[in-house]
Parts: C-alpha cells; structure tokens; sequence
C-alpha cells in the first residue's frame, strides 16, 4: 500500500489527537518536587500542556492538530480543533506554563525533546490564518528559544541515543521555527557536534526502546541545516554504502512485540520516523542518485510496519500520530 496524508487520513489523525491532548490521566509527570507544595495535579501545573500521558507528547498532539488544520481548514474536525485552542492556547493558560518553567527547578525540563516540539508547535500556529494562538503561545516559545540560546554553547557534546535525549532531533525541530540569528546558531553547533563524523556504521541500532534512527535524524537535521552544497559531500562521507542497502539494519523495519508496554511501543515510532528520514534525505539527492530508490523503498516498507499501529493502546496512541505525520509529509 503507498501511503499518502488524504483527508480521511487527517480526520483520523485528528480524532486520534482530540481524544488525548486533554486527558489528564494517565499522567507520567517529568517534575521535580522543591518541597509539599509542588505536589500538585497535571492540569494545575500545566494549564495547557496535561494531557497525552505527558508534556512533550501533549505539545506535539497540539502540533498535529495546528498542521492539519493549517492543510485541510474546511476539514470536519476543524470546528473541534478551533475550539479547543481558543479554550486552551489563551494568555491567562500560558501564562501558567510560563510560571512553571520560570521556577528554578524546572532549568532541565524537558530539554530537548520537549523544547524542539514546543518551537516546532510555535511555528505551526505561526502559518494559520488565525494569529491569536500563536500569539498566546509566543512568551512560552521565547522562553524555550532563550533555553536553546544558553544550553548549546555550553553543552560539549551531542547526545547520540534513539529516544528524547537525542540533540539532533532536537536541532532539526528548532530549525523549523529559528529566524536567521537563531539558525546560524544551531548550524554552528550542529557542525561542532557532528561535522566530522563519517562512515556511520549504525551498529547499536535498533536499541531496544528507539523511537529514532540515532544515523537517520543525525543526517536529517545536517540536510536541514546545512546548504546543499555543503551537505551532500557529508552525507557521502557520513552514510557511504547506502546505495549497497547498507548499513543494512537501517533498511529492516524494527519489530515491536508488546504495544502495552510504553518502552516497546517505541518501535512503532522508530519504523515512522525512519520513514521520514528516508523521504526526507531521497528528496535532498537527485533523480538518478543511485541511493534514492532504496531509500524511498526503505520509507514504504517502515511505513507498512508503523502505520497499521497508530491507535488500539495508550502507549502508543498519545504520540505515535505526529511521526506519522512527519513521515507523510516529507
């Protein structure tokens, strides 16, 4: 089957989303109590951001509905999606997770992952034609910017795993909402982190809880960052067998055993976001580069693998939707 992001499509997805975002519970919190009076409930800690299980995956449900509602606006669930932000992405709601970030317990919260899917959030809001939301949202996003600005010069190394912590994954998304001063910078640090790196041999993958190609997302944020004429001559140094479908287990889809347990169910996110990487990196290579066609074929195969997946059981169906869109739209 060749998968493609039709309408009906977009309505699932985003019926997928609205019946999560504002579930509280299940809650797994990423919070640190500085003393009793922290120990508080998801929804009064975070105004916006308390459902989908957790923050990061609640703020990308946010994102999938802003992008579906940005390319199909007269789309059925469009109503439900313009009143859930005009209830939720108001000033007085944000202002709430402002205060929470602002305290100084929350210095790590959710850095990367969360910080990238916040910007990438901001920046969807920001190609709607409708401005009140994305302003609502904008102290939030300048916060998250300021975070990005103060960590990456003083982190000294890139973490390299498959799953939140990776900073590629996180350098790409920001890249989607930076202005030119803000992309300078993580073009910078992405060549600092990742610049000399070659002849990826992607032997760790898959680990047992991927949600990443720690290679593919690597590639794909230096495709993003970097001008063509730059990038190409890495990316042949970086993966130099991929026309032979190697290394061959980023061609084999992951195989994931136990959708209930939420580590497991990553799997299913790894075969999404691999496919758009594939898409991603193909679309950056000319028609008659000889690794196109196995990388576009890679794409479909790892699409057949996580699509069927996207709802059934919690643990994956608050988040798996959004890197389903991601690979779709590549």
């Amino acid at each position: 089957m060749t998968w493609s992001l039709t309408p009906a499509l977009a309505e699932q997805f985003a019926g997928i989303a609205l019946g999560h975002v504002t579930r509280e519970y299940p809650n797994k919190p990423g919070h640190v109590l500085a003393g009793p009076e922290d120990a508080r409930t998801p929804a009064i800690l975070h105004p916006v951001f308390h459902g989908s299980y957790d923050w990061h995956s609640c703020v990308h449900g946010y994102w999938l509905l802003a992008r579906l509602l940005r390319l199909f606006p007269d789309g059925g669930r469009g109503g439900a999606i313009r009143a859930l932000f005009d209830r939720q992405l108001v000033p007085e709601k944000v202002a709430g997770e402002c205060a929470y970030l602002d305290a100084p317990s929350a210095r790590g919260f959710e850095r990367p992952y969360g910080w990238a899917w916040l910007l990438k959030l901001a920046a969807a809001l920001q190609d709607l034609d409708e401005h009140r939301w994305g302003q609502a949202l904008a102290p939030l996003a300048a916060r998250v910017e300021r975070r990005f600005r103060d960590f990456l010069p003083i982190a000294p190394y890139p973490v390299r795993v498959g799953t939140h912590f990776n900073t590629a994954f996180a350098l790409r998304l920001a890249a989607d909402y930076a202005d030119a001063d803000f992309l300078a910078l993580l073009r910078e640090t992405a060549l600092a982190w990742y610049g000399r790196d070659e002849d990826c041999p992607a032997w760790g993958e898959p680990s047992g809880d991927d949600f990443l190609s720690p290679a593919l997302i690597e590639a794909e944020a230096l495709r993003r960052l970097l001008p063509p004429g730059e990038f190409l001559p890495w990316f042949d140094r970086f993966l130099p067998r991929l026309a032979g479908g190697r290394p061959e287990t980023l061609f084999t889809p992951a195989r994931a055993t136990d959708r209930s347990d939420g580590k497991i169910a990553h799997l299913d996110g790894l075969n999404l976001s691999r496919a758009w990487c594939f898409r991603a990196l193909a679309g950056a290579l000319s028609v008659d580069d000889p690794r196109r066609a196995g990388m576009l074929a890679a794409a479909g195969t790892h699409l057949e693998a996580g699509m069927p997946h996207l709802a059934g059981d919690y643990m994956g169906e608050h988040w798996l939707a959004s890197f389903a869109l991601l690979a779709l739209e590549a």
